[in-house]
């Protein structure tokens, strides 16, 4: 061991002979654990909760979007047949999107009505698999008992607002209709409500509706067409790397859109919301860090004939500056270390035992959602231990600067 490092050991061990020192040390400590603390734990559910919102926007929405400058997709199915040769695409799936009014015995509100096609499992509605969604989303059929209506699927705030529950008939208006000799007359078709979603999102639950593709084909009178085509990925955080590929390889007048610029201003207020917080919890670690400075201005005005004989005895100015350094870095390092475990363990038993509830009908989530990331706790530890590094160099240089003669004359 160095004998800087010998002294400031021997200094940070030692009994102050002022109990006040000794307090503001503690105090220190305790002031960068605990914003080191708080930094995790906030930054953990921050983190968990975009990854939460990711999840569920992507339980309704896909992951890019292919659409058509003009109006609808005619050639769809080869365009579907492109998209899917290109490396990294799951699946790809046709949509019909519009909206209509949906009327029941009670209520009647405003919808955005999706056509999708069961069969191919490119548009998830969250609670559903491929099996359920063939089952429930069926056009209209000839049974034994007559005809049945084609089946329809909708938001649980949607079914709420007009008063809808499952297996009960409603009405759907489109307006595309025909001439009549008293103006414009909308087209109506019934529907049974053949199931019911909750994504968590009250904007996608408030208003979509699912129908099949070719009831909505033959509802909005566009034939064989489609509004659009969703395409799933493997990598979700490579979909705007992909969707440039299909865009390039399609050309004019297709365009395409990913989930990320699809949500660019949400997660942009998440992202914004995260460094926000960084910034305000680390003003902790900063008072703390001052309180490290005090301390250790404190000491060398009472290790003043100290320093003086280890000048004197041929210590030099770097070597005194290094024990002061060493000695509010250990403190700030104690501190940052003891930081890090209590805010992972508040992490692990906020994620396991969910003790913090929140209502339902105002938050996106009933409990805080949690995920710790490495590359969050290695900034926040770097951050803290730099702060704490910068505390300890202005009282070091004061004491590296001592005039043994001096200061043992006036000591």
């Amino acid at each position: 061991m160095s004998f800087e490092y010998f002294v400031g050991g021997r200094y940070l061990r030692s009994k102050h002979k002022h109990a006040f020192i000794s307090f503001i040390t503690f105090l220190s400590m305790a002031g960068v654990t605990v914003g080191v603390m708080a930094l995790i734990i906030v930054i953990a559910v921050m983190s968990g909760a975009e990854s939460y919102f990711t999840s569920q926007i992507l339980g309704v929405e896909s992951h890019i979007i292919i659409r058509r400058h003009g109006g609808t997709i005619a050639d769809y199915k080869e365009v579907i047949r492109k998209v899917k040769a290109e490396p990294g695409v799951q699946s790809a799936a046709p949509f019909v999107y519009s909206q209509v009014m949906l009327r029941s015995s009670s209520g009647i509100s405003g919808a955005v009505l999706r056509g999708i096609d069961p069969q191919s499992g490119g548009s998830p509605i969250k609670g559903y698999d491929k099996k359920a969604l063939v089952e429930k989303i069926r056009p209209q059929v000839a049974s034994d008992s007559g005809v049945l209506p084609p089946g329809i699927i909708l938001g649980k705030e949607l079914a709420l607002s007009i008063g809808a529950s499952e297996g009960e008939i409603i009405y759907l208006i489109s307006p595309k209709g025909m001439m009549s000799p008293i103006g414009h007359m909308p087209t109506m078709k019934r529907f049974e409500v053949t199931g019911i979603f909750e994504s968590g999102f009250y904007e996608y639950d408030a208003s979509l509706a699912f129908i099949h593709l070719d009831t909505a084909q033959q509802l909005l009178k566009i034939g064989d067409s489609v509004s659009g085509i969703g395409v799933r990925v493997d990598d979700i955080y490579r979909a705007d790397a992909i969707s440039k590929t299909i865009l390039g390889d399609l050309g004019f007048p297709y365009w395409t859109m990913d989930w990320m610029q699809m949500n660019r201003n949400f997660f942009s207020a998440l992202k914004l919301e995260k460094k926000a917080m960084f910034v305000i919890l680390t003003l902790i670690i900063m008072v703390a860090a001052f309180n490290i400075a005090s301390t250790l201005i404190m000491m060398v005005m009472g290790k003043t004939k100290d320093i003086a004989i280890l000048k004197a005895m041929g210590a030099t100015e770097r070597s005194i500056w290094k024990i002061f350094v060493f000695k509010g870095t250990v403190i700030g390092s104690i501190g940052t270390m003891t930081g890090v475990v209590l805010g992972m363990l508040g992490c692990v038993v906020l994620k396991y035992y969910k003790f913090i509830e929140l209502p339902g009908d105002v938050y996106y989530f009933t409990s805080l959602p949690v995920q710790l990331e490495f590359l969050d706790v290695f900034f926040i530890v770097s951050a803290a231990m730099a702060i704490c590094f910068i505390s300890t160099l202005y009282p070091a240089y004061k004491a590296s600067k001592l005039d043994p003669v001096e200061a043992l004359r006036y000591g």
